[in-house]
């Protein structure tokens, strides 16, 4: 077969992940392999897209390979797809698959983005490697490669391919005409809306207008689709010791004295490729000057979507587990599928109640399990990751279970009294009420007061 891997780290040659698929190639020679650097050269592509062009025509297999950044793929790759999409290059039956490396932070959410895109061009979809970033280095590592491209394969010759996902049904879509009246500006509060929009998103230029209106505090719009960046992140670490970006464009600067600065945030952005345009994803990558630090904790949140985020599950498990991981609360998601202004009035409220009330929810799964990847990878990284391992340490993230002595010895003694025959017959049936204890002990002081 004819394999082309796009090789979309802006490390290049660099890259951990890429070797991945050099490896692939070493073992297995009756196969033709072609790498192209898409990651290094985005800009050169923009320019001319000619030899992306030739090398997609002629693959059999394009293989997807990247780093994991920002719970999705490196804003590079997400120019290139806006690419391939614009050119029109016709890929309809090839085969596709991706090879990532990461800590295993969201790469489910990353793969999907690929598959979904890979689904519009009329691709047959393989399911991908996703790999830790050490793997190569082990047996176990490089057995599961070698596995998954036997998969691969055997998935060509016998049509195992992902499912595509369910389309948004053809609709007329209307263009939204703000209309809602200014209410007082009562509450003393500063709101800061980053968005993207173009001068062609007519329908989230007028939801940002209308959420304005209905907000009672101040707001003020951001559009990064304006920002001078000079290039997407690039995993350099630069920033990591400094928080200091290896760019003079001054973003990180910006982001942490107009934007961060805000009591609230609301994102406001068009669907566009199960994302929305690849600028809100260079500022999204960009912002790793913040290294793993989660310093608008506490900040409440929220969105305005115009398009059908109804049937992009991907994109809603992103913004939720965003809002999860970085312990904001998540004031709600308002688009203009239907009864626009009325979602746009209560996002406007619930965002104000939410900073007035300080409002804040217990993490779930996404929040807990994305902070357990970081607190482990801090501690572990802690040398090069200064900055992080600081603020960890100031804010008790690294709570370590091993930590919890005092615990670990109550529940030995538990364990040990249930294991003698007398304790267990006499603790029959009154585990439970034993452990609801405390908490009726709460509720009674609560009635006393």
């Amino acid at each position: 077969m004819k394999i082309l891997v796009l090789n979309a780290s802006p490390k290049g040659k660099n890259s951990a992940t890429v070797h991945t698929a050099l490896y692939l190639e070493a073992l297995h020679p009756e196969h033709s392999f072609t790498f192209l650097p898409v990651g290094q050269r985005i800009k050169s592509y923009e320019k001319d897209f000619t030899p992306v062009r030739t090398a997609l025509t002629e693959a059999d297999l394009v293989l997807f390979c990247y780093p994991v950044y920002t719970f999705i793929a490196p804003y590079q790759l997400h120019r290139l797809i806006e690419l391939i999409k614009a050119d029109g290059v016709d890929l309809s039956g090839k085969f596709a698959s991706q090879i990532t490396t990461s800590k295993h932070f969201y790469d489910v959410t990353a793969h999907r983005y690929v598959e979904e895109n890979c689904c519009d061009l009329g691709m047959q979809v393989i399911r991908g490697l996703s790999a830790d970033m050490e793997d190569l280095l082990c047996e176990k590592g490089q057995k599961e490669a070698r596995d998954f491209f036997d998969q691969m394969i055997f998935s060509c010759d016998h049509g195992l391919f992902i499912v595509p996902p369910v389309q948004a049904p053809a609709r007329e879509k209307e263009v939204y005409r703000p209309g809602l009246t200014p209410v007082e500006k009562t509450l003393k509060k500063d709101v800061v809306i980053v968005t993207n929009c173009a001068d062609e998103d007519e329908n989230l230029a007028g939801m940002i207008e209308d959420f304005r209106a209905a907000l009672p505090c101040e707001s003020r719009v951001v559009n990064i689709h304006h920002f001078p960046f000079d290039g997407g992140c690039l995993g350099c670490f630069g920033c990591a010791i400094t928080g200091k970006c290896v760019y003079k464009d001054g973003f990180d600067e910006f982001l942490r004295s107009t934007i961060q600065t805000a009591d609230g945030f609301v994102y406001a952005f068009t669907i566009s490729d199960h994302y929305t345009h690849s600028s809100f994803k260079c500022f999204d990558d960009r912002q790793f000057c913040n290294g793993h630090r989660t310093v608008t904790h506490g900040t409440p949140i929220g969105y305005l979507i115009s398009g059908d985020y109804r049937y992009e599950s991907n994109l809603r498990m992103i913004v939720e587990g965003r809002a999860e991981v970085g312990g904001n609360y998540l004031a709600g998601v308002a688009t203009d599928e239907e009864k626009t202004a009325e979602g746009i009035r209560s996002l406007a409220e619930n965002l104000a109640f939410a900073m007035e009330h300080h409002l804040s929810r217990p993490a779930n799964f996404y929040g807990v399990g994305g902070m357990k990847i970081f607190r482990d990878l801090i501690y572990m990284m802690q040398g090069l990751m200064k900055a992080d391992h600081k603020f960890y340490k100031e804010h008790g993230i690294y709570d370590f279970p091993q930590k919890q002595k005092k615990r670990i010895w109550q529940m030995r003694l538990v364990g040990a009294l249930m294991a003698i025959p007398s304790v267990q017959k006499k603790a029959k049936g009154k585990m439970t009420e034993a452990m609801v204890a405390p908490y009726e002990k709460v509720i009674n002081e609560l009635k006393k007061s």
